[in-house]
């Protein structure tokens, strides 16, 4: 989902977003709201602030992990924002998340990697390509380390977008949009290897009843 292009927000997205900050995101008004999110899909480009890029995985075969470069970039504009990349090792931040699936599962990544929506995989607008960062769903406190190797969003200064699994495993992808609090971890390995953040998840899942992996 890394190309970028500016867009209109419309009356809808601010007012779904103002209700999930008040405490009142239900998928139901998520969905109302913003016909662009289904549960089953995500949110499609024009509600992410980007356009889908190429195409590069069409199914038949596992989706490769890695393969992509480090990338940091230079200071850009999206809709009239300017974003300033670079790495951060205290990021703490808390904001809004999204996540988004199908439209732009099989495409390439900001850097060069392939997006794959059932891998523990994010975007961020700024920290470095592609890097580790801790998400907890500060709703019902569910935590993963993800890798993060796109850029975006892009809309209402939401704060990271996820990939439908973990979206998923967070509890929030009926939702659509959960408040988040996003950790700087530390940069990823290049070869894909996911081992830190599987090890995390099995941690999760052996003290925990929610969680499935």
């Amino acid at each position: 989902m890394h190309k970028k292009k500016q867009l209109t927000l419309s009356t809808a997205v601010i007012a779904a977003t103002a209700l999930l900050v008040s405490g009142c995101s239900s998928g139901s008004v998520v969905s109302r709201l913003t016909p662009s999110f289904t549960p089953k899909l995500g949110f499609s480009p024009s509600w992410t602030g980007t356009s889908a890029s190429p195409r590069v995985w069409r199914g038949g075969r596992k989706i490769r992990k890695g393969g992509g470069h480090y990338k940091l970039g230079s200071p850009y504009t999206v809709a009239g924002k300017r974003y300033y990349p670079r790495e951060d090792k205290y990021y703490n931040r808390v904001g809004v998340a999204s996540w988004y699936g199908d439209d732009f599962h099989g495409r390439l990544t900001a850097n060069g990697e392939i997006y794959d929506m059932n891998a523990l995989t994010a975007a961020h607008p700024t920290l470095p390509l592609p890097s580790l960062v801790k998400v907890t769903n500060l709703k019902n406190n569910r935590s993963l380390v993800v890798r993060v190797n796109d850029r975006g969003p892009y809309v209402h200064d939401r704060l990271i977008d996820l990939s439908r699994k973990t979206a998923d495993l967070l509890g929030l992808r009926h939702a659509g949009l959960a408040k988040v609090r996003v950790q700087y971890v530390g940069r990823a390995p290049l070869s894909g290897d996911d081992s830190y953040e599987r090890r995390y998840a099995q941690g999760k899942r052996s003290s925990t009843s929610w969680f499935g992996f």
